[in-house]
This record gives C-alpha cells, sequence and structure tokens, in this order.
C-alpha cells in the first residue's frame, strides 16, 4: 500500500493570510532587536543594534527561502554524532554464545505460557510442545482481555499474525528453524514502520498515517520469523504516556500510567501481551517504562541498531532496542537485529558478543555514591557472590543539564512543518512542557549557544571515557542523579534490571556500559538476574476500564 501523507506536510495549512504575511515580510526595527536580545542573554547598543538591521533581513530571507524547500520525512542532518572519540578501540570479537539450558514442560495454564521468556519460548516452539499458531492466538486473546485495561495497542494486527505463524509452523514442520525468535510473537512501537500498517506515532496530526516499506528492524525480525502482533501505543511523538488513544497503564497498577515513551512497549512485556517488544529511547523512553513496569529493557550503543524507518525525533540520540522478561532475551533480540544497513547514515557496525558462560571473578564494577537514595547502595552481597568488586567513582563537575537544548532544537527542526502549519494544536498535550509548546520555544534558541553545547558535549564524552578507564561497567538507580542525562548524550548502552518491588511498584537498578560492549552488563545482568527479589509478574487486572 503507497504511503498516504496528512495535509501537516503544508507548511502554511491552517494559517491566516495575515499570518502568512507577518511571517513573510516581517519589519526589524532597533526596538525588535533590543527585545530579541533578552531572549538570547546577550546585550548591544543602539549603534550596534542599526548596524545589525540589513544584515538580519538578509538572513531571515535565507531562513524564508530553505523553509520553502519541502524536506522529505525522516531525512537525516547532514552532520552526524558519533560516541567514538579520536583513539577509541573497538573490543576484540566475541563469540555469540546464549546458554543452553532446556526449557522446562510447557505448562497446563495459558497465562503461565505466556509470562514464559524468549528463551523457553524458543525451546517449546522448536521442540513442538506447542506450535506459533496457539502461542500467538494466546497473546491474542489476552489482548483482547486486557487492552481496555492498560491501552497498549494502538492497532492490533491479528490476521497478520495468525498468518506468519502458520508460516512459522510451516517452516518448522519442514525442517527450517530461523533462530531463537523463531515463531515468537512480538510488538512493535508506534514509531517504527510497518508496511500497509497505520505509524501514527501517537499523535493526532498523523492519524492515517501509512507507510509503504517496513522499517530494517522490521525486516530483520520477519527474517528471524517472528511474528507480529500489532502496534504498541507511544506518548505522542515519542514523549510520555499520553497518546490519542489514552494513557498507557502500568500493569502492576493500572491506575497509573506506565511512564514514556516506550509506554506500550514495556507494559505489553510486562502484562504477558507479546513475547518481547521492541522500544526507543532519546532520552529515557525505554528506561523509564522498563522500571515503572517490570520489564528489562536494553538500550544499545548509539548507533548500534538502524533506524531506517522509525520517525526521527532526534538525531544525534535516537536509539531503538528490545524490552523483555529476561536479561538473555535481550541479546537474542538485539543479536538479530544487527547487519549493516546503508540507509542509515548514523549506523556504526561493530562486534557484538555475548558469551553467557564467560567469568565475572575480577570485573570492576563503578558505581557514583551520591546518586544512590540515602540508605541505599549497590547490592554488595549480590556483587561478592559474583566475585565482582564495587569501585566508588567521582564524577566531573560540568552542566550536564545544559545539554538539553540539543534534543530540544534537534526535535523542533524535525517536526517544524507541525509547528509552522499549526497542526501542533491538534495534540491533546498542550501544557508547558509539552512538545506543541517546547517546539516554539525552541525558534528561540541561539545557533552558536548550540554549537557551544555541543562541545560540551564532547567535554563530556571525554569525562565518561576517563571512567569507564577505571571500570568494566557502572551500577546505579535507573533515574537518580545525572547518568541518564549523560549516557544517552555520550551514546553509552544501558540495560534496565527489574530489581523489587516497593509499595507494590516495581523498582529496578541500571548497568552502564563501555561504547559497544553490551556483551559486559548482558552477562553481569543474567548472572544477578536471580539474586534480586522481582517477583516477575504483576496481579492479573481486571479487565474492565475505558479509556
Amino acid at each position: 500500500m503507497a504511503a498516504t501523507l496528512p495535509p501537516h506536510y503544508a507548511v502554511t495549512a491552517g494559517r491566516s493570510t495575515e499570518r502568512i504575511a507577518a511571517v513573510a515580510d516581517p519589519v526589524i526595527t532597533v526596538d525588535a532587536v533590543a527585545a530579541a536580545e533578552a531572549l538570547l542573554g546577550i546585550a548591544c547598543t543602539d549603534a550596534e543594534r542599526a548596524m545589525m538591521l540589513d544584515g538580519l533581513a538578509a538572513q531571515l530571507a535565507l531562513i524564508r527561502a530553505r523553509r520553502a524547500v519541502p524536506l522529505p520525512e525522516g531525512l537525516a542532518p547532514a552532520t552526524r554524532f558519533d560516541p567514538r572519540l579520536p583513539g577509541w578501540r573497538a573490543p576484540p570479537p566475541l563469540p555469540f554464545r546464549p546458554s543452553a539450558a532446556p526449557s522446562p514442560p510447557l505448562p497446563d495454564d495459558a497465562a503461565d505460557i505466556a509470562f514464559a521468556p524468549v528463551a523457553t519460548l524458543a525451546g517449546w516452539l522448536r521442540g513442538g510442545a506447542i506450535s506459533s499458531v496457539a502461542l500467538t492466538q494466546i497473546y491474542l486473546d489476552r489482548i483482547a482481555r486486557l487492552d481496555s485495561v492498560l491501552h497498549v495497542m494502538a492497532l492490533a494486527t491479528p490476521a497478520l499474525a495468525l498468518e506468519q505463524a502458520a508460516r512459522a509452523d510451516r517452516l518448522l514442520a519442514a525442517g527450517t528453524w530461523l533462530g531463537p525468535l523463531h515463531g515468537i510473537p512480538w510488538g512493535c512501537k508506534d514509531i517504527i514502520d510497518t508496511a500497509g500498517i497505520e505509524t501514527a506515532w501517537g499523535a493526532e496530526p498523523y492519524r492515517g498515517r501509512v507507510p509503504a516499506r517496513d522499517a530494517t528492524v522490521v525486516t530483520r525480525l520477519a527474517a528471524a520469523g517472528a511474528v507480529l502482533l500489532g502496534k504498541l501505543s507511544v506518548g505522542a511523538l515519542a514523549f510520555g504516556d499520553l497518546w490519542y488513544g489514552g494513557r498507557t497503564r502500568t500493569p502492576w497498577n493500572p491506575a497509573l500510567g506506565s511512564g514514556g515513551s516506550s509506554a506500550g512497549s514495556a507494559a505489553a512485556v510486562a502484562a504477558g501481551l507479546v513475547g518481547f517488544a521492541l522500544g526507543t529511547e532519546t532520552l529515557g523512553s525505554i528506561v523509564v517504562p522498563a522500571e515503572r513496569c517490570g520489564a528489562v529493557g536494553l538500550r544499545p550503543t548509539f548507533g548500534r541498531v538502524p533506524r531506517s524507518g522509525t520517525m526521527p525525533l532526534c538525531w544525534s540520540l535516537d536509539k531503538i532496542g528490545p524490552l523483555a522478561r529476561g536479561v538473555e532475551d535481550t541479546a537474542l533480540i538485539l543479536h538479530a537485529l544487527l547487519a549493516p544497513d546503508p540507509a542509515d547514515p548514523c549506523q556504526i557496525v561493530a562486534p557484538f558478543g555475548y558469551d553467557a558462560a564467560a567469568p565475572l571473578d575480577g570485573m570492576r564494577l563503578g558505581h557514583f555514591p551520591d546518586d544512590w537514595p540515602d540508605g541505599q547502595g549497590p547490592p554488595l552481597a549480590a556483587l561478592a557472590a559474583l566475585g565482582i568488586t564495587p569501585v566508588p567513582l567521582a564524577r566531573a563537575d560540568l552542566p550536564y543539564e545544559a545539554l538539553r537544548p540539543i534534543l530540544t532544537a534537534e526535535a523542533a527542526a524535525s517536526f517544524e512543518q507541525l509547528t509552522l502549519s499549526d497542526r501542533d494544536d491538534l495534540l491533546a498535550w498542550q501544557e508547558p512542557r509539552a512538545w506543541p509548546n517546547t517546539f516554539r520555544r525552541a525558534r528561540f534558541l541561539s545557533a552558536i549557544d548550540h554549537i557551544q553545547a555541543d562541545r560540551l558535549r564532547r567535554r563530556v564524552m571525554q569525562a565518561m571515557a576517563a571512567v569507564f578507564d577505571q571500570v568494566d561497567a557502572i551500577i546505579g538507580p535507573p533515574l537518580a542523579g545525572p547518568m541518564l542525562l549523560i549516557s544517552n548524550f555520550t551514546g553509552h548502552p544501558c540495560l534496565v534490571l527489574p530489581s523489587g518491588l516497593r509499595d507494590g511498584m516495581p523498582q529496578a537498578l541500571c548497568l552502564w556500559g563501555r561504547l559497544f560492549e553490551e556483551g559486559t552488563i548482558l552477562r553481569l545482568g543474567r548472572a544477578l538476574e536471580p539474586l534480586l527479589r522481582f517477583p516477575g509478574r504483576p496481579p492479573e487486572p481486571a479487565a474492565t476500564g475505558g479509556r
């Protein structure tokens, strides 16, 4: 099916003639320049302001000329972010060797089957204990029963899922096994394109958007034999858990939101509605809902997973990663996604290794003492049992929050047409911190300050490189301290590991690794997993409620 383009692509759609004229033919005065100075944090004299007038008019003419050229959806800037500093060396190639534990006997209860990790499901499918069609139907039945409570499905695709499941069964019957994701039902965050299936980014202005092609990651999972159950809810334009279908809920307490923006992905995994899911992260969109829903989330190194066919929010920050119910599951999913993609100018091809049997003895695990809440700290007993040495770290004294305008500027650029057309008014969320206001505010950012923020980013990258010279990985709370912000801007990988419950809600730990060394934090996370107190399964919510 050909892609349909909603009317937001017209720059002047919805604007009055008077407003168009005001933008196209501005009157620049000394007083106007003086008023703008307050927004930019500078001060000039009247003589200096007068001298600028002709040049400012010429600058605006260039801006109008650029706006008149339509920029295709998803077109990346000519500049690209690379998390590797000069002198960086790729980790030595390691084998991909997941554990080979046999699956337990197939349970009689469908819910017990639904909550099994991917590795266990794969064993049942390959051994013939259950068919992909039967497994897919279990998940479709749970979606039909529980989505009215959790609001995780932007669009279910039951006919396609059963068709793909039947194909997976036929291949197995013929002796063809495509790997550990063969026949496993999964859910796709609704900013990742699926051919012929509405991909509306959780946002009212984009309803009816139907892409013509699958995103690269969707193609990869199809080649691995995975079964697509449908599109999972996303906070509008990848922010929060509120979308045009309502607010996505955490299965641990459906009165609360699931966190965003991979809201549906984390909640669907935690509620046993999918075998696994894909999410994306710009600044917390895997980490936050993974903790709030009690899912395992892997945010790979920036550039590791190709993003072709995925809604661009911030080209220098966006990442795609898996959410699942077990650490090793995320390793299996990541492995299936990796291969060069010439269409993604930001992809970085580097070896990925994961050896479940490799020892952890002697590993140095860093932590920032000030990031832990009072009375808490790293799980010392569990680390000691694994032969791991905890290492307190000191953080460079830098204004990390000053990096945020980089995200704001890129996001506003990505959705410029939405702002200039006034179709941002169609978004339900219109508070000061919501995207419409943020995009408008970003128009007043200084280009010079943006470049300086980029230079600060490199300084932060250098500081993180110095930290990782001391340790093999870092452990800490997901949201305390600045590590969420720092590691997203430096591109380091992160694993979210459920660690227990507090007041009935999931708690989590984060493991951060060196660039392109996801295998280290995956091995560590898999070893810690059975030592932490997390029940793994929320109470079954009552199948009632509205959006």
